[in-house]
């Protein structure tokens, strides 16, 4: 392809994105890293009201490896934009302007930050990516003007540009001319565990042959073959150059490179000395074609793409030199640890078993025992994630909030390096948002009713996460003017979620922010007043097995507690008969279990069936009648009462007889039967070792039926 023709976007067809080619996975992953780091060094310079030179040189260096990156990918919307950035950080590094807006150059990165966010999901999910980002790169230039014109020493500066098109591939029909005069050897060492080296070295000399007349590698790169990875590892990538640069800055340019652990360069004396490095050991890239993907070679074709024989190349070709786990696969490795823990309970509960005295058998269960909850523990471990990443996240949505709402808010971390399962993540990064946003919006005051009232200009507002047996609970409490009670009640009696002679505690009226439809806010604003904020923090929890509890003083500040377990795959349960049925009760529920005696319970004035234990009446749910199934217990003193607790409320569920301990594995009920049943007060079965399946209970749904009686 010449030099002078260009992609048209129309003529070509949108190429399918192969999400197992490595290049295209490291670029998504290295680029969705360097964003967040990104967005974390531009919210502390924010912080300290101006960008410090480390931190100017930083976010040069990601915007510099992000336009490289995504230039090769053929990302050139992407590549544009970050080119501008960065031509803006590269004017502050060089003439060190005075007169500079911090705030509107925030603005400015954060809009480029969320441009590439967007392109970087579209790619993911395989469409193109197709944005637009001419109206920002518009805005960028003209801040520059600005910039140049509030600081005229610095109008000379301006941003190194390759004298060519950067290509994806260097062409064979290149003519050599060697007029540089400089040559040198550099060594470059990857950090251990980065992995891809023969990928991020052919990054290297693809971002050099700009710079460079001449250039050639050991080992040769480009193939992302495993020996190219095994031999940068212990040797180092060794590179050899001729061009026009100084030492300083070819220097700098290597020091740029992601996951540098060492660099070494040198400086060859003369030509002679380089052309004998180059016929003993080295790989020309001018002269040796860098073969394109076939991928991009029908990209930049007129001839129609043959989907089935990409599709074959990728998959037949496509380079193993790393060890890539998706989440899908460790996904499935749960599945099948869980079987396993199902196939354990079916061997040792086997009811052939039952009465025989086999101690060689019960050694050897066990062993086994011992060995499946050693690979359950691994398996989970290499499930869990830190928050620290979700909770940094919120740091942005904060920002924005003050510069909207015009407010000064502090947003406290503590307990980030806390661990939960994957998938939880993923399903408690919504319902955090919006407690952020509510905290905020409702909670934290105008600075001048602060200052009224006697507090600190500067509202706080704390994200805390700490484990809690086999839960974790992440905590958000801000020392704003708390939740008022009356308005609260007062606005759900207007509103018909509460009957007007129904007596509530302080909880259960704070827990009334919950219900969908209600807002405290009379106006409907950008952040709140729809009455769908705090309904889907209950739903998300509600779907991985979680609460949320509501305490708040008036004047002093509210707390919101997400209680979240660590895992939805495996739990401790207690198996419970009811007639001919089983049913599963989380252990973690359970308070205590009983036999009451004879006149111990005692029905209130209401109907309900109660029972007074230390000073304290509990109400008592019959699951025979709840689950319509037949028994012959019918008699409290004949069966077992299980004390349960959730959100705080406590009520005791009669049960048969208790069969006893056991882990189970969590299944999903089937479509059909969420679909023609009622199924709030159960979360999923499991399969018993006896191979009968046991309906696991949902305390939340049988607490919030009780009290709704």
């Amino acid at each position: 392809m010449s030099k002078n023709e260009s992609i048209s976007e129309k003529e070509v067809e949108p190429v399918p994105q192969f999400m197992n080619e490595p290049m295209l996975e490291m670029y998504i992953f290295e680029t969705t890293q360097m964003i967040e780091q990104l967005e974390q060094a531009i919210l502390i310079s924010e912080k300290g009201g101006f960008y410090e030179e480390t931190s100017i040189n930083e976010i040069f260096r990601f915007m510099h490896t992000i336009k490289g990156s995504s230039a090769m990918m053929l990302y050139n919307d992407i590549a544009t934009l970050a080119h501008s950035m960065e031509d803006v950080f590269y004017f502050l590094r060089e003439a060190k302007p005075t007169l500079v807006d911090y705030s509107q150059l925030s603005d400015i990165v954060f809009e480029g930050v969320d441009f590439i966010k967007v392109e970087l999901i579209k790619i993911k999910n395989g469409d193109s990516a197709d944005g637009d980002a001419s109206g920002l790169i518009e805005k960028i230039k003209e801040f520059m003007t600005f910039l140049k014109s509030e600081n005229p020493s610095g109008q000379s500066i301006e941003s190194k540009k390759p004298e060519t098109q950067q290509k994806y591939y260097i062409a064979p029909e290149k003519k050599i001319t060697y007029d540089a005069k400089n040559f040198y050897k550099a060594v470059v060492y990857f950090e251990e565990g980065c992995e891809m080296e023969s990928i991020r070295a052919y990054t290297i000399i693809h971002n050099l042959t700009e710079l460079a007349e001449e250039l050639f590698s050991i080992p040769e790169v480009g193939s992302g073959s495993d020996s190219d990875s095994e031999l940068i590892k212990e040797n180092g990538f060794k590179i050899y150059v001729r061009t026009n640069l100084s030492y300083e800055k070819i220097e700098s340019f290597l020091q740029d490179t992601i996951f540098l652990k060492e660099l070494k360069l040198e400086e060859i004396s003369d030509e002679e000395t380089f052309l004998s490095f180059k016929q003993t050991e080295g790989t020309n890239f001018e002269e040796n074609e860098i073969k394109l993907p076939q991928v991009l070679e029908n990209r930049i074709s007129k001839e129609p793409i043959n989907k089935e024989q990409i599709w074959k190349e990728v998959g037949n070709n496509a380079p193993q030199s790393v060890i890539s786990v998706s989440v899908d696969k460790l996904d499935k490795l749960m599945d099948l640890v869980g079987e396993m823990v199902i196939s354990e309970a079916m061997v040792t509960q086997n009811p052939d078993l039952v009465e025989l005295e086999l101690e060689n058998f019960t050694k050897a269960a066990r062993l086994l025992h011992k060995i499946t909850s050693e690979i359950q523990d691994t398996v989970m471990s290499i499930r869990m994630v830190p928050l620290s990443t979700t909770f940094m996240k919120m740091q942005r949505i904060m920002r924005d909030m003050c510069k909207k709402l015009e407010r000064e808010v502090e947003l406290q971390l503590i307990g980030e390096e806390t661990e939960v399962d994957k998938n939880i993540i993923e399903h408690i990064a919504d319902p955090l948002m919006h407690l952020i946003r509510n905290a905020v919006d409702h909670g934290i005051e105008e600075n001048e009713e602060r200052i009224e009232k006697g507090k600190d200009r500067v509202g706080t507002v704390t994200l805390e996460a700490k484990n809690s047996g086999s839960d974790v609970l992440v905590i958000v409490r801000d020392d704003g003017k708390g939740l008022d009670k009356e308005r609260i009640l007062t606005k759900a009696i207007k509103a018909g979620l509460v009957d007007e002679t129904t007596v509530l505690t302080d909880r259960e009226i704070y827990n009334l922010i919950l219900l969908p439809g209600f807002s405290t806010n009379e106006n409907i604003t950008e952040f709140s007043g729809r009455g769908v904020g705090m309904d889907v923090v209950s739903k998300n929890l509600q779907l991985v097995g979680g609460t949320i509890l509501v305490d708040s003083t008036f004047g002093e500040g509210t707390c919101m507690t997400m209680k979240i377990p660590l895992t939805l795959a495996i739990i401790d349960g207690m198996n419970v008969k009811v007639g001919g049925s089983c049913y599963t009760i989380p252990i973690t529920a359970i308070k205590q279990s009983f036999r009451p005696k004879a006149g111990e319970c005692f029905t209130d004035p209401d109907g309900n069936e109660m029972i007074m234990v230390r000073g304290n009446c509990y109400p008592i749910i019959r699951l025979h009648k709840y689950f319509e199934v037949q028994t012959v217990v019918k008699e409290f003193h004949e069966g077992v009462l299980i004390m349960v607790e959730q959100d705080a409320r406590m009520i005791c569920l009669f049960a048969d007889e208790l069969i006893g301990q056991q882990q189970v594995v969590v299944k999903a009920l089937p479509n059909f039967i969420k679909q023609t049943k009622n199924i709030q007060s159960l979360s999923g079965c499991t399969l018993l070792g006896d191979g009968s399946i046991s309906l696991i209970i949902d305390i939340g749904g049988l607490t919030q039926y009780r009290t709704s009686k």
